[in-house]
């Protein structure tokens, strides 16, 4: 792949996921402009996972059904427009259209970046382009708060979360000049129709999974979010019974009939209930309990950032001398470094620096290698399943994580919160370690290979 192609490929996914984290600062400032409730606050930050999260297994599938490159452009567009929507809202219900659009389009994007390097990069070179792929989330996440807390505390032209919502729009709008770069691929399944029933399944069973993960606590958690929740898992359900008995699946049968697939996935979808909660809770904690302005706030976390570009560069190295086992012990690192988050906050100011700079460090470290290490061992023509897979599993945890530690933070304070972000990253551990106990995939007519570890 040109890198003119691969340039336009991760400045999709950089804004995507910045859009994400600009979020989590914004959110009072703009409660406080557009006079919005608790409830429409909420939906402005939650709103984009949720139509992201919901669109990207059914969008993998029409990139395999009409090109890449063409669901590519139509997701780009779509998010680009929404973006300028979002930063020119005039109040807080066009603000949370604007969001959802967005997040639907990101949905449409995310997993056409992830198809086109599994098919139009070699197999000698994956490797590499995966891991700068997972280096570009890695700095994306730390970017977003960044670059929003630096704004809304200059407040350039007085519009500095307008400015901050606005950052997609060029990058998209360079993307979209550049498309014709891009390689026209499809997937092995190109003429079959896409599954419809399949398809409204997956969509109303994850956004009624994720909707009431997401306003659950700020609600009360009332009736009707239980009854989502167990409805979502009914549609689930038979989403995963269907697919096994319609002639053209949304996901293709050989997309999890490797072990070390499903474990990886799992592990991605564990890391990820960590990940976004223990940013988002020390931004919450650091403006909230210690009355920090947002700028405070986005130097505070600098060495979060810092050392999450030096894992991120790290990454490609450790992966293939260490494979899986670098996956371990960054997400056992982690599992320290929350422990010693609460202690820290209560030390002098490099102490504390020390600590964010060693998680963000684990954090470039897994987030830049787990997606190469996964899809490695993912045939070609079930790439584009796994392409929705993972970004959903990415999404869906942490989602479930922003709910689950912002409950145990409002019940139990930081002390334990840190204590849930422990747990989740020993269990992601924990499923990163059972990989190398999984046995290789063996195709027709071939032996082993003489690695006995999958993925390293």
């Amino acid at each position: 792949m040109r890198p003119a192609a691969l340039a336009v490929l991760l400045s999709g996914t950089f804004v995507q996921l910045m859009s994400v984290t600009v979020m989590q600062l914004a959110v009072p400032r703009i409660r406080h402009d557009l006079d919005a409730g608790p409830g429409a606050g909420q939906l402005a930050l939650a709103g984009y996972t949720l139509t992201y999260a919901c669109a990207l297994i059914t969008a993998a599938r029409l990139g395999d059904r009409y090109g890449y490159r063409r669901l590519f452009v139509l997701g780009t567009a779509v998010f680009t427009l929404a973006s300028l929507a979002a930063a020119l809202a005039p109040g807080a219900d066009a603000l949370v259209l604007a969001r959802l659009v967005q997040g639907a389009g990101s949905g449409v994007v995310a997993p056409q970046i992830l198809s086109l390097i599994q098919t139009a990069v070699p197999a000698g070179h994956r490797a590499r382009v995966l891991g700068r792929y997972g280096a570009t989330m890695a700095v994306a996440s730390l970017a977003g708060p960044l670059c929003c807390g630096v704004l809304l505390h200059f407040d350039p032209f007085g519009a500095g979360w307008r400015v901050a919502l606005a950052l997609p729009v060029p990058v998209g709008i360079a993307a979209l000049a550049l498309f014709r770069v891009l390689p026209d691929g499809r997937g092995a399944g190109a003429a079959t129709r896409v599954d419809p029933v399949g398809s409204a399944l997956s969509l109303v069973g994850l956004a009624l999974l994720v909707l009431p993960l997401t306003l659950g606590q700020d609600a009360g958690w009332p009736a009707w979010t239980w009854c989502s929740l167990a409805l979502s898992s009914g549609l689930l359900a038979a989403f995963a019974f269907s697919q096994k008995r319609v002639p053209h699946p949304l996901v293709h049968p050989e997309a999890l009939s490797a072990a070390t697939t499903r474990w990886g996935i799992g592990a991605v979808l564990l890391f990820n209930a960590g990940i976004p909660s223990l940013s988002l809770l020390l931004s919450l904690h650091l403006q909230g309990a210690l009355h920090r302005d947002p700028l405070v706030t986005a130097l505070t976390v600098a060495p979060y950032a810092v050392g999450g570009l030096l894992g991120s560069g790290m990454a490609e190295a450790a992966a293939r001398r260490l494979g899986v086992v670098a996956l371990a012990a960054a997400s056992g690192s982690l599992a320290v470094v929350s422990l010693l988050v609460v202690p820290a906050l209560e030390a002098p100011a490099p102490v504390l620096w020390a600590v964010l700079a060693a998680g963000g460090f684990a954090f470039g470290l897994f987030t830049a290698s787990a997606f190469s290490l996964v899809l490695r061992q993912v045939p070609p023509h079930a790439a584009s399943s796994v392409s929705g897979l993972l970004p959903t599993a990415q999404q869906l945890g942490g989602t479930l994580g922003v709910a689950v530690a912002g409950m145990v933070y409002t019940a139990g304070a930081m002390g334990s919160a840190m204590v849930y972000e422990a747990v989740v990253f020993l269990l992601a551990a924990a499923a990163t370690a059972r990989l190398r106990r999984t046995p290789q995939r063996v195709g027709p007519g071939r032996g082993p290979r003489r690695n006995p570890s999958p993925l390293s």
